[in-house]
């Protein structure tokens, strides 16, 4: 959520775009731009994310740039995109939910917040953690088996003898694995991991939106800090209006810092998550193959099994964000209903 304006206790004054709320916006224009720029975000991160998975279902952990360089030795540089082109089918129908989701719950709680009297800082945090909330468990409706059928692709043709539980099947494509998935476990196969996928995206969402409402607007407060004695005010007020390069600066180190924080904190339970997705189908439901999944981690490597991947993880989710985000404020001002009001000179 984009800052109106931010002050701090001093009398400072930044005078940031106004933020873009739901009814502004072209639909059409929104979702379908929306699509084009999150696929080439999608296609420029991918290759961290396959190493993230890869990590998580080694048996005997690897450093990245090692296994990184195993991938690129045995299987080129197409094992760096497996699984893409199904990933990406589904990219562009859960954007489209969770950014819907997430602009709708954002503007009806931000008007609820307010009424209620809460400060312009608590009811933009509160309204930012209920969008990332409910945008992340729409968006695993569709993600869950996108995710379940990718990740079998990417772990595929990895070194059997470093990785963990693996599913015997070979797949030929996307399709095919989602046939054969179908085949042996039914729609519950393509679901294995929804409720785990819901108890990491659904928090780790709600974190990140109201951490970066929060690092967002502190930022601006020190930026109105250093105006005030930069000009020497003893507390008449400074006006400051940044260009669009601090604007985009100012998103891309909130999102960062927002990143962070909620990698270190989801990171066990998304190791869980994808060991669950890439098991075989037979005993891998329910609660005991949970438990089974935490022992064998357990008895790999201790606590710092369920951290193996942390690295390219926090890297994905902090470049991810930061181009999320700049990308997605850009994309809202190309979709504004009028432009000439939002223009960001």
């Amino acid at each position: 959520m984009s800052l109106g304006a931010a002050e701090d206790d001093s009398g400072a004054e930044i005078h940031v775009p106004a933020d873009i709320d739901w009814e502004m916006l072209d639909k059409s224009k929104f979702f379908f731009l929306g699509a084009a720029l999150f696929s080439g975000v999608s296609g420029m991160l991918y290759p961290i994310v396959v190493l993230k998975t890869r990590k998580q279902v080694l048996v005997n952990d690897m450093p990245c740039l090692k296994l990184a360089v195993s991938i690129s030795r045995h299987e080129g540089c197409r094992g760096f995109y497996k699984g893409f082109g199904t990933s990406l089918m589904g990219t562009i129908p859960a954007r489209a939910l969770y950014m819907g989701a997430l602009e709708m719950t954002k503007s009806n709680v931000g008007c609820v917040t307010v009424k209620l009297g809460l400060s312009e800082a608590k009811a933009a945090a509160i309204a930012n953690a209920a969008a990332g909330l409910s945008a992340a468990m729409a968006a695993q409706l569709v993600w869950t088996p996108i995710d379940v059928v990718s990740q079998r692709l990417m772990v595929q043709g990895g070194n059997s003898a470093h990785t963990s539980s693996l599913s015997a099947v070979r797949y030929n494509g996307g399709i095919d694995a989602f046939t054969k998935i179908i085949q042996t476990d039914g729609v519950r196969g393509l679901y294995r991991g929804f409720g785990i996928s819901i108890l990491t995206y659904a928090p780790s969402n709600a974190v990140w939106w109201a951490a970066y409402s929060m690092a967002h607007r502190a930022i601006w407060g020190g930026i109105g800090c250093y105006c005030l004695k930069k000009e020497g005010n003893g507390g008449g007020g400074v006006g400051f209006t940044p260009d669009s390069k601090a604007v985009v600066a100012v998103q891309g180190v909130s999102a960062a810092m927002a990143s962070g924080f909620s990698a270190v904190v989801t990171m066990p339970l998304d190791t869980i998550k994808t060991r669950l997705q890439v098991l075989d189908g037979e005993g891998s439901n329910g609660k005991a193959s949970i438990r089974q999944t935490i022992r064998n981690l357990v008895k790999e490597g201790g606590l710092s099994a369920c951290y193996r991947g942390l690295g390219p993880r926090w890297a994905s989710m902090s470049m991810s964000a930061t181009t999320m985000i700049t990308t997605y404020e850009y994309l809202k001002r190309l979709s504004t209903k009028n432009q000439d009001c939002h223009d960001m000179g």
